[in-house]
C-alpha cells in the first residue's frame, strides 16, 4: 500500500456561491475555474500512486454517482463511503478513519473537494513533511501563511517545538475581526485550511478520549455497512447514533498531538465570490468575467454568465452571475447576506433556490422546457449504456419523442427500439424503462400529463444503480 490513503469530504450545498452552485449540484462538481471541477482538480492532486493510494470519497447518496462520473472522466479509479444522513464532518471522518484503518492505511489525508490549490510539487512535498511528523504520532493540519487579513477563515498558532518544518500547534483561533486579523498576521498566524493528514488509529483513539459516542457509531456504521462493488452503504442506525458536530470541534481543538505544516502552495477554500474574484485572471480595472459578457465603465468586479449574453456598464465592486434560469446581482460589501437570502427563497418553495436547470442522474440528466397545469415538458440526455429504472406512475402519463441516438422502450414486458423521430406513449400505472443501447448519447423529449407531475411520483421495481 501506498503511505497516504487520501479521503476526500463531499458534501454541502455552497450557498455563499448561488446560483452557480446549488444543492443539487454544489461548487465542487461546477467548474469554478477552468474545464475541471474543484473535486477532479482534488482527485488528480493526490493521483501520485507512488505516494498515494487509490481515494476513499465519503459522500451521501445525492453526490455518489456524480462522483463516480466525475472521477471517470479524470481515469481515476475511487471507493465510496456512503454516509446515510448529514452528520457534519466529525462523523464523516470517524468513519472514514475506521474504514481506512481496516484497509490497513498508515496515514490518511483528508480533503475537502472544493479548495483550490496552486502548486502541485508545493503540495506534495508539504504532504511528505506532514508525514514525517505523522509517524512520529501526530495529527497534521495544513496552515496557509496568510496574504492578507482574511475574516472569514479560522486561524492557527504555531508552537515553537518542531518536526523539520513542522511545528507544534500552540492553538486554534475563530474567525477574528479585521483588526484581530492584522495582529494575527504580525504574529506569525496561519489560516487553517482545514485538511488533515493523521494515523487512523490515533484519529479514532483520539476520538474515543474525546467524543466516544462518535467513534462507537462509526465503527458500528463501518461494521454493519452494505457494499455494492466499490461503494460502502454505512449502516443508517448506527451512523445516526453519532453527535452531529466538526472535526475541529470534536477533536482537532481539543487533541495535544496536533501539528501544522505551514504550506508553500496557494490555497482558497472559494467559499465567496470575492475568492474567484482574487484568484481569477482580472483585466485592467480590476475585473474578472467569464462567458458571454461585455461590461462598459466597470471597475473591480466579478462578472459571469452560464447562459444568456450578459451586460453590465457603469458598476464597480460588483458581482453578477447570470444562469439561464437564475440571476445574481449583488454589492461585494452585502456579499455575506447571500446565504441568509437563498435560505429564504428555499424556506418560500422556490425551485431554483436549491436545484439547477440542469438535474443529473446516474443514467445521464433531465432538463424542464415547460411546465404548467397538468403537464411538464423536459428533455432526457441518457448516457451510452445507460438505462433508467423499471418504474411505473400512479398519476401521470408520459409521451417520449426520440430527438437523437436510439431508445430501448420497456413497456409491461414487451421491448421495442425507436430511432429519430419516432415516439411512443406510456400510460398511467404502465411498467415502463428507458434505455440507451447505442454508443451515442440518447436525447428524447418527454412530455408528462396529469393531475400531478413531480418528481416522488414513481415505484421502482429494478434499479441497477441500487436506488430505492
Amino acid at each position: 500500500m501506498a503511505q497516504i490513503t487520501p479521503v476526500i469530504l463531499v458534501g454541502g450545498s455552497g450557498k455563499r456561491l448561488w446560483p452557480l452552485s446549488r444543492e443539487s449540484m454544489p461548487k465542487q462538481f461546477v467548474p469554478l475555474l477552468g474545464k475541471q471541477s474543484t473535486f477532479q482538480q482534488t482527485l488528480v492532486r493526490v493521483a501520485d500512486r507512488g505516494l498515494f493510494s487509490r481515494p476513499v470519497i465519503a459522500t451521501n447518496d445525492a453526490y455518489r454517482f456524480m462522483a463516480e462520473k466525475q472521477a471517470s472522466e479524470v481515469g481515476i479509479e475511487i471507493d465510496i463511503l456512503v454516509e446515510p444522513s448529514r452528520r457534519d464532518s466529525g462523523p464523516a471522518m470517524a468513519a472514514a478513519a475506521v474504514y481506512t484503518r481496516n484497509l490497513g492505511a498508515k496515514a490518511v489525508l483528508a480533503l475537502a473537494s472544493d479548495h483550490l490549490v496552486i502548486g502541485a510539487e508545493e503540495f506534495l512535498g508539504g504532504c511528505r513533511d506532514g508525514l514525517n511528523a505523522v509517524q512520529q504520532g501526530g495529527i497534521v493540519t495544513f496552515g496557509i501563511p496568510p496574504t492578507e487579513p482574511k475574516t472569514d477563515y479560522g486561524y492557527i498558532r504555531p508552537g515553537s517545538e518542531r518536526i523539520g518544518p513542522v511545528q507544534k500547534v500552540a492553538a486554534f483561533v475563530e474567525k477574528p475581526n479585521a483588526q484581530t486579523a492584522l495582529r494575527y498576521i504580525a504574529e506569525g498566524l496561519l489560516w487553517n485550511s482545514g485538511n488533515f493528514l493523521f494515523p487512523p488509529e490515533l484519529m479514532l483513539s483520539e476520538m474515543v478520549r474525546f467524543e466516544p459516542a462518535m467513534a462507537a457509531a462509526a465503527e458500528e456504521a463501518v461494521a454493519k455497512a452494505r457494499k455494492t462493488g466499490s461503494t460502502v452503504f454505512l449502516d443508517a442506525e448506527a451512523f445516526a447514533k453519532a453527535p452531529a458536530k466538526s472535526i475541529d470541534y470534536a477533536v482537532m481543538e481539543r487533541t495535544d498531538k496536533c501539528w501544522v505544516v505551514p504550506a508553500k502552495f496557494r490555497w482558497s477554500d472559494l467559499g465567496t465570490w470575492d475568492a474567484l474574484l482574487d484568484v481569477g485572471e482580472s483585466d485592467s480595472a480590476g475585473n474578472v468575467t467569464e462567458g458571454p459578457v461585455e461590461i462598459d465603465h466597470v471597475r473591480n468586479s466579478y462578472i459571469r454568465s452560464d447562459g444568456p449574453l450578459t451586460a453590465v456598464i457603469g458598476v464597480e465592486d460588483v458581482v453578477v452571475v447570470a444562469m439561464n434560469d437564475a440571476v445574481l446581482v449583488g454589492h461585494r460589501d452585502n456579499l455575506p447576506r447571500l446565504k441568509d437570502v437563498v435560505q429564504r427563497m428555499s424556506d418560500g418553495n422556490h425551485r431554483a433556490a436549491t436545484e439547477h436547470a440542469v438535474i443529473h442522474r446516474p443514467w445521464g440528466s433531465y432538463q424542464d422546457i415547460d411546465r404548467g397545469e397538468r403537464f411538464r415538458a423536459k428533455r432526457l440526455t441518457v448516457n451510452p449504456g445507460a438505462k433508467l429504472s423499471l418504474q411505473s406512475h400512479n398519476r401521470r402519463a408520459e409521451h417520449w419523442v426520440v430527438v437523437k441516438g436510439v431508445a430501448e422502450v420497456t413497456l409491461d414486458g414487451q421491448i421495442t427500439t425507436l430511432h429519430e423521430n419516432e415516439s411512443t406513449y406510456i400510460p398511467i400505472g404502465g411498467i415502463h424503462r428507458l434505455a440507451n443501447p447505442g454508443p451515442d448519447l440518447l436525447e428524447v423529449v418527454e412530455v408528462q400529463t396529469g393531475d400531478y407531475v413531480e418528481e416522488d411520483d414513481i415505484v421502482r421495481y429494478e434499479d441497477i444503480y441500487a436506488r430505492v
